[in-house]
């Protein structure tokens, strides 16, 4: 059987990685927070027929050798975690983070997630949640009564309630970061879970020791770029076409070797 087949069969395989990734990509163009992903890939091992190096004669030796290649394989998909850009939204509890850091709340388990989309609401008891009602951790809670809430740079949480003539600082929100970010485990709904590979969570005060500062008023787009996801996805189907063309190819060799006659 020819190995053509087969190589081109992983070539396949490796495109379908790459385009699934691509319009997940493109699919959350507009989710905030959202981190593009990337496939990459590696060749595999070589079927050697004669190696580099070997004697050709008393005085001379192959200086390349002959090494045919086996196809691809997929090594990763690497979460990308540069900044997407900001849109002001005059939302009083939207915030983003300009830099490093992601904001941390609890799941109904007590268990411990992390996020980049800061657009935030209150629950029933004034707690600052997320969209799907997980609390901000450390927790928050504005007053009932309060007529304006502002949040600094450094995620200091402050009020304006009836009859005081200064704002009152109810709170102090964090972010947390990892030696390893593309190590964190994607949850899903904008959330990720921290795992071996990513070291463990380093939480701290906003603008300090190289975390990002809050952005009231703000949340952070998908740091999809439209136009290089349509590039990668049509390079990915010129490749997934030619891969096909190649088994197409081998196999009309084969259907002649099979129509040889003597």
């Amino acid at each position: 059987m020819m190995q053509s087949l087969y190589t081109a069969s992983t070539g396949m395989i490796g495109m379908q990685t790459q385009i699934n990734t691509t319009a997940n990509n493109i699919a959350n163009v507009n989710t905030i927070g959202f981190k593009k992903s990337r496939a990459e890939f590696a060749d595999l091992m070589y079927k050697v027929m004669d190696y580099a190096g070997t004697s050709t004669s008393d005085v001379t030796k192959s200086p390349t050798g002959i090494e045919v290649g086996l196809g691809v394989r997929p090594t990763a998909i690497n979460k990308i975690f540069s900044e997407g850009s900001l849109k002001q939204t005059d939302n009083e509890l939207d915030v983003a983070v300009t830099g490093k850091g992601f904001f941390k709340l609890e799941l109904p388990d007590g268990s411990e997630v992390y996020s980049r989309n800061g657009a935030f609401k209150v629950d029933e008891n004034g707690s600052i949640v997320n969209s799907d009602g997980y609390r901000l951790v450390p927790e928050i809670v504005i007053p009932p009564d309060a007529t304006n809430v502002s949040i600094g740079t450094d995620g200091t949480v402050s009020v304006v309630q009836p009859g005081q003539a200064q704002a009152t600082q109810i709170g102090q929100m964090t972010l947390t970061n990892f030696i390893n970010p593309a190590g964190l485990h994607s949850m899903g709904d904008n959330l990720y879970l921290e795992t071996d590979s990513s070291g463990q969570p380093v939480e701290g005060t906003p603008g300090l020791d190289g975390l990002g500062v809050i952005r009231q008023g703000f949340v952070e787009l998908s740091n999809v770029e439209l136009v290089v996801e349509l590039t990668d996805l049509i390079t990915g189907q010129r490749a997934y076409d030619s891969n096909s063309k190649v088994i197409t190819t081998s196999d009309e060799m084969l259907q002649t070797t099979n129509n040889l006659k003597r």
